[in-house]
Parts: C-alpha cells; structure tokens; sequence
C-alpha cells in the first residue's frame, strides 16, 4: 500500500486518542519508528522515502498530543515530547525500536534515548543538532522569516525552510511537495493548530539554550544525515554530533539542506536500510 493512501489509525494512550500510520508491518523484525519535523502532521512525511522504506522495514509514524488528530496538548518541553512519544511506542506494543528523529523529531529522538536506551536499537538524527547546538534556539527567528518569505511569494513555507534559496532547490522543492500534495482529502489528516505550533517553538527555543554536553549517553550505532547547507538547523551540528557520538556514521549530501532525506530519498532510502540491516536483532 503506497504511503499517499494510507489512512490514519488511533489508539488511546493516556486518555487521548493518537494518531498514528503503518507500513510494512511485518516485513522486519524490529519497527522503525520515525518523528517528524516542528509544525508537522503525518501528511508531511515524503511519501516516495516512506514507500522506498517500506518495502524492507515495518514503519510507524506518529503524531504526539495536540499535533493533527492526536487529542491532548503539545508538550511544552522536548523531553516532554519524548516522554509523550515514548508511551505511544510502549501503548503500540513495542518495547525496542529503530528510531529516526527529523529535525524537532531529531531533538525528541535524543531525549527516549536518555529516558530509555534500552528501547532504541538503532538511531537515526537527519536534519537535526544537540541540545544547545549551533542556532538551535533561533529556530523560531529563522522559521518565521521563512514563513513570512513564502507567504510574500504564494509558496509552501518549506521551500525556503527545508531546501536550498536557489533555482536548483526550487525544484527539488516541487518535486517532494507535489508528491505530499498528492494526498487526497479522505486520506488526510488534520492540520497542525496554531497554539501547539508555538508550544512547540518555545519548547526548541529552551532546548536550544540548555547546556550543551558530551552525548556520552548515545551509545547505540547512530546514522547522522544531513544536507551540506542546511540553513535551519546548520550542518555544523551534524558534524559535531559525528564527533560526540562515539558508534556513528555521518551522511551529508551535496547541494541539500534541511529536507536531504526526501531530496534523496532513493539514495538515503538505501543507505538507511543497509544501516539497520548491520546487526539488527
């Protein structure tokens, strides 16, 4: 089943019903659980890089409390969100993941694996820093200037937010958006509402000014992925969490920003696979 016509499912955790898709169920032994980007729902995964997974791995996206058709309210920290996503997981019946966190979803990654390591198999960051990484509390700052940019030109806000300000990235842009904009009505979620779009970048703000620290607590093998020019959360981050992260690997693709992983989905689709297929359990 191709991800653009995969419906959402619920299941009540905590008194909210959440929402959350599958894919693959079935085709690996431990699921891959992925978290998306701030101001997402589930209709803002690329469906080709979620089909492309699919084929070899059983896929679960979620979204948290108070996020598109998840009942409750955003979480006004990341750890907090952590802890959010962390009963879903466990609600889901699953206690050991692969887990890929997208940018914000790349903050809330690091933090299930200070709650809980043993749940995390394999980690993926993309897109994404550590807490109190290089710009990450000016997030907002950034993200608003975007938004106002693309509103001036009539275009999606991620244009400008997850891909390079050029010709060339205008139109790897169109690519992936006209693939989510495929989705039809009956297949879609609910939209992202304005107060848990602002709880959620006060929530990066704080992470952002939190002591930086050695990440020590990362010690499964971890996939760092990010674009060589990500203007939202730099590549430098990715780098240095490279360094700190003793079992990692580092992908950085040329001419790519903050949406790397869907610019490349075939590419990364790939290099992700053959990742969790090393040792997974």
């Amino acid at each position: 089943m191709s991800y653009i016509t995969t419906k959402n499912q619920y299941i009540t955790v905590a008194g909210n019903q959440i929402a959350y898709r599958e894919l693959g169920k079935g085709k690996s032994k431990l699921p891959l659980v992925m978290l998306v980007h701030l101001a997402a729902t589930l209709d803002n995964w690329d469906p080709k890089l979620l089909d492309l997974l699919a084929e070899k791995e059983h896929v679960i996206v979620l979204d948290l409390p108070g996020v598109g058709a998840s009942q409750g309210k955003v979480a006004p920290t990341i750890p907090g969100m952590a802890e959010q996503a962390h009963a879903i997981i466990k609600a889901l019946g699953h206690t050991k993941i692969n887990l890929l966190g997208l940018s914000m979803g790349g903050f809330i990654a690091q933090e299930i694996v200070r709650l809980d390591s043993q749940m995390v198999n394999r980690l993926i960051l993309a897109g994404t820093g550590p807490r109190g990484g290089v710009e990450v509390d000016k997030v907002t700052g950034k993200t608003f200037r975007y938004m106002l940019k693309a509103g001036l030109e009539r275009v999606d806000p991620k244009r400008y937010i997850f891909y390079n300000h050029d010709k060339a990235g205008r139109l790897e842009a169109e690519k992936v958006l006209g693939r989510m904009g495929e989705r039809k009505a009956e297949y879609a979620d609910k939209d992202m509402n304005v107060p848990g779009f602002l709880t959620q970048l006060k929530a990066i703000k704080r992470w952002g000014r939190d002591p930086q620290e050695d990440m020590a607590f990362i010690t499964q093998p971890t996939l760092i992925v990010n674009g060589d020019k990500d203007m939202q959360v730099p590549t430098e981050n990715s780098y240095i969490m490279h360094e700190k992260i003793k079992n990692s690997q580092l992908i950085i693709y040329p001419n790519a920003g903050h949406g790397s992983i869907f610019q490349n989905a075939e590419e990364f689709s790939n290099e992700l696979i053959a990742f969790l297929e090393e040792t997974n359990v």
